[in-house]
């Protein structure tokens, strides 16, 4: 009888380090997904000098498409609407400081992205409520006209 609670036990803790293990690279695999979204809108708003329009929200999404990035709805962290369901850009004032090389007259503004890791575990949601991490970046500085 000892030797058959040995090996249920023994089991239980390979069970146990399997699912840590898929886990682990579950949310590496989300992660990547995420932070390379986050980057490619970045990308994306540099090549149009922040003047982004319907034509780059297709852009993103096509490439949301093709890498497999589809969270579940969520709320950007200031309030802003969500773009598409799957990634927040919210426009700031630029204010330079001291003698930058953005101090001339012209009014400027960046964009903050906003993208998500989405993974659902149930044991986490239930013990720390956790179900959602957001990766965030800002757009260089552009000039308004």
């Amino acid at each position: 009888m000892r030797d058959a609670l040995g090996g249920t036990v023994t089991i239980v803790i390979i069970v146990f380090f399997i699912v840590v293990v898929l886990t682990f690279m579950a949310f590496n695999v989300n992660y990547t997904k995420a932070f390379r979204m986050k980057d490619y809108i970045i990308t994306v708003y540099d090549e149009a000098e922040g003047k982004c329009g319907s034509e780059c929200e297709d852009k993103i999404n096509a490439y949301a498409n093709e890498i497999g990035y589809k969270p579940a709805d969520f709320k950007c962290s200031d309030g802003s609407p969500v773009t598409s369901g799957k990634y927040c850009v919210t426009q700031h004032e630029y204010v330079p400081e001291g003698n930058g090389p953005y101090t001339d007259i012209k009014r400027r503004v960046y964009y903050t992205v906003e993208t998500k890791i989405d993974i659902r575990l149930p044991i986490v949601d239930n013990v720390l409520g956790l179900s959602v991490f957001q990766i965030s970046g800002n757009t260089k500085a552009y000039v308004v006209e």
